[in-house]
């Protein structure tokens, strides 16, 4: 059982990770040449309607497709009842955001978001229809077809924006990329799952699932307002130009960031699922994930944070020049993320969704308060309240893996450090070369060299465990080829 638990997680995971590298490295070169054709202020208008769309989202799953990936058996009652709920709330949203879109107008004063917001909204009933194929996917730790699906979806979305901002269409590229990304995800998801409705609507599947679910919804609806309520404050009190600038620093380190967090997480809540009754391995499985991530995600947020200076001059040119202070500082901000949101996975394999919420709760007292605070001192200082509020919340988190497993802060800080000694390393390297050559091409190329050089040599020398995993995964993989 734990050779096959074993298995399982590393394809899983390997498969994930090709996915998001993939995905992600093709959105990535296709939002460089974006940035290129367009403006900040076409930026700013795609992110004054998000989170509407975030929101939106959230009450249509409600927290059932976790619901169904927690369920140690869930039946073909349990996925035909998420289908049509899923699809009767897309459709009722669609039509409350298709007459909210005057008054969001109205508030930015943006006419633009009228039209722009019925659009894109679509996306909505156009997903609800691939929905529980894409949790069956997850539930059966299938990600080789979770990536092939991705991989495709982001480059044929992805030049479809591109030809559409060429012919100087602005912020409806944008538009057209989501909006064409979310029907071709649909089609491939119907088309290679092969799943259909099998059965009508169950009151008792959907008590049963929105038993869990429900706390679940309500956390995730206080964590995705708090995420977007930083684009409501600067798209209302600076300016579309100011929101696209901070909407792209976010974005290379939040690229890099999903990339490793969502390999991983989308993987360990299913795995951790199958052994929710062994709080010992429970707790030992979840160690190895952290370390995981650290030994990724450590060593790639701060390489970009002492490089942003040439990162942004090569690949977005000086228009983008204003977004450099702020890449560097969200980077910090997101260095636990990943470890963060496993953490609420142990809560909720445990079933404790209850707990969750109350932790978003006094999270987002917190974050609110350190939000609005900031807001009058700057970009620059709200970007800095992120950072304040990134180690509060993963400090809460622990609380309660204390309480229930006795796995608390300090035993996962301990498993931590290592990888933030080495990768600090790399981040005075990168500001290093970032000040000591006026070249932007020479200061990046040499620290795209010596940078990984550096974080390898003290990764071997300390014997992290993480890296001794990676070598051995990779040199099992050599020998089966060999």
């Amino acid at each position: 059982m734990a050779d096959d638990l074993k298995n399982k997680t590393v394809k899983g995971v390997s498969w994930s990770f090709v996915e998001q590298v993939l995905t992600r490295g093709a959105n990535f070169i296709i939002g460089i040449i974006l940035a290129r054709l367009l403006t900040p202020t076409d930026y700013g208008i795609t992110g004054m309607i998000g989170v509407f769309i975030a929101v939106s989202q959230l009450f249509i799953d409600g927290g059932l497709s976790s619901a169904l990936i927690r369920s140690k058996s869930p039946s073909d009652k349990d996925f035909s009842t998420v289908f049509i709920v899923n699809l009767v709330l897309s459709v009722l949203f669609y039509f409350i955001l298709f007459f909210s879109a005057t008054p969001i107008a109205d508030f930015y004063e943006q006419p633009i978001l009228k039209p722009f917001l019925r659009v894109v909204s679509l996306s909505l009933i156009i997903s609800s229809l691939g929905s529980v194929q894409n949790t069956l996917l997850t539930i059966r730790v299938d990600f080789k077809t979770k990536s092939y699906i991705s991989i495709i979806t982001a480059i044929v979305s992805g030049a479809i924006g591109i030809v559409c901002a060429y012919r100087g269409l602005g912020a409806w590229s944008l538009a057209a990329q989501s909006l064409s990304a979310t029907v071709i995800c649909t089609l491939l998801l119907i088309v290679l799952v092969r799943w259909i409705p099998k059965t009508g609507f169950s009151k008792e599947s959907f008590k049963q699932l929105f038993s869990f679910s429900s706390k679940l919804l309500a956390s995730n609806i206080i964590r995705v307002l708090y995420d977007n309520a930083y684009y409501i404050v600067i798209g209302k009190k600076f300016s579309a130009a100011s929101l696209g600038q901070y909407s792209r620093a976010g974005q290379f380190p939040t690229v890099a960031n999903a990339t490793v967090a969502n390999a991983l997480n989308r993987v360990a809540f299913p795995v951790l699922s199958q052994i929710q009754d062994d709080d010992k391995r429970l707790i030992h499985v979840y160690e190895k994930y952290i370390q995981l991530s650290c030994f990724i995600l450590f060593p790639i947020l701060l390489w970009m944070c002492g490089c942003a200076k040439p990162f942004i001059l090569i690949l977005l040119t000086e228009k983008w020049i204003d977004c450099i202070p702020l890449m560097q500082i969200l980077c910090i901000s997101l260095l636990l993320n990943s470890v963060t949101s496993l953490n609420l996975d142990l809560l909720y394999v445990k079933g404790r969704s209850d707990l969750a919420l109350r932790l978003e709760i006094i999270k987002k007292i917190i974050a609110i308060t350190i939000l609005f605070t900031s807001m009058f001192f700057g970009l620059k200082a709200m970007c800095l309240g992120q950072v304040v509020y990134s180690f509060i919340d993963f400090s809460l988190n622990t609380f309660y893996t204390k309480k229930i497993l006795n796995y608390g802060l300090w035993p996962q800080l301990r498993a931590m450090m290592p990888y933030l000694f080495c990768a600090l390393a790399v981040l005075a390297e990168g500001l290093l070369f970032s000040h000591l050559f006026s070249n932007a091409w020479y200061s990046l190329l040499m620290s795209v060299i010596v940078c990984p050089l550096t974080y390898w040599l003290l990764a071997k020398l300390t014997h992290l465990y993480a890296y001794q995993e990676a070598k051995g995964l990779f040199l099992q993989k050599v020998l089966k080829r060999g």
